[in-house]
């Protein structure tokens, strides 16, 4: 039986990598998804093949949010997968003591108050629709600015599942925290020539499963909060990581 029968879903950040993973997930499982994002050729390119709705939305920007909600006024599952690390322009510092507030800003801008932004929509979309389950997707030194938002998002995830429990709402919100998912972001890091198994290795060395995680891995947990199995699920935190917090695991001898 799909788990996402009649639902509607609204998925940010949908053109590609886990969003996309997440998109096609709920659209396999009955849902009715509205992809977004701000990038307009390649997500239009993406609906077409997944076969579900597609909106341009810019996380960042309020009047976009605002566009969504005329468009879509009710929803019953809002992932906010949008998010950047500040390096998709190419190498640049983002450590604490050379970042600069600009960087700072542009990626808080995104991933942050993308965040804010689309939590706010969902509890207005949910309440018109009755129930629902909003789920923030989120996932370091030399990038301070996207740590500092993560942090941010986890308590903000705690914050609004608390507010919408005081309220009597059937309006949950969890977070899930990806490790190294194997998607788009990685490929220049890991390059297509002979040495690219290597590097592979190398960047999953200390975690225990020793592999990447695929993008369908967070997605299924994705459905699974979305569904209605897991009602009684708010202000929780999923990590997909291969066991990374756990620990480490001792190789055998």
């Amino acid at each position: 039986m799909q788990r996402l029968t009649g639902k509607i879903c609204v998925v940010t950040g949908a053109a590609r990598g886990i969003g996309r993973a997440i998109a096609e997930a709920f659209q396999a499982e009955g849902a009715v998804v509205i992809a977004t994002d701000k990038d307009e050729v390649a997500g239009v390119a993406t609906a077409s093949e997944i076969g579900c709705a597609f909106h341009r939305l810019d996380v960042s920007a309020e009047d976009d949010w605002a566009a969504l909600a005329e468009l879509v006024p009710v929803a019953d599952v809002v992932v906010n997968n949008a998010g950047i690390t500040g390096f998709e322009e190419g190498a640049a510092a983002h450590d604490p003591e050379h970042a600069t507030l600009d960087a700072w800003h542009s990626v808080h801008r995104v991933n942050l108050d993308g965040t804010f932004l689309g939590c706010r929509y969902a509890i207005g979309a949910m309440k018109a629709r009755g129930t629902g389950s909003s789920s923030g997707l989120v996932g370091i030194p030399l990038a301070a600015a996207y740590a500092s938002s993560k942090a941010a998002i986890r308590n903000h995830t705690k914050t609004v599942a608390l507010y919408c429990a005081q309220q009597g709402w059937k309006i949950r919100c969890n977070s899930i925290h990806p490790a190294a998912i194997l998607t788009p972001m990685w490929e220049p890091m890991l390059g297509q020539g002979p040495e690219r198994e290597a590097r592979m290795r190398a960047l999953v060395a200390d975690t225990p499963l020793k592999r990447f995680g695929l993008p369908s891995e967070v997605a299924a947990v994705a459905v699974l909060l979305a569904s209605d199995e897991a009602t009684y699920i708010t202000g929780a935190e999923l990590s997909i990581d291969g066991g990374l917090l756990a620990g480490s695991a001792a190789s055998p001898g």
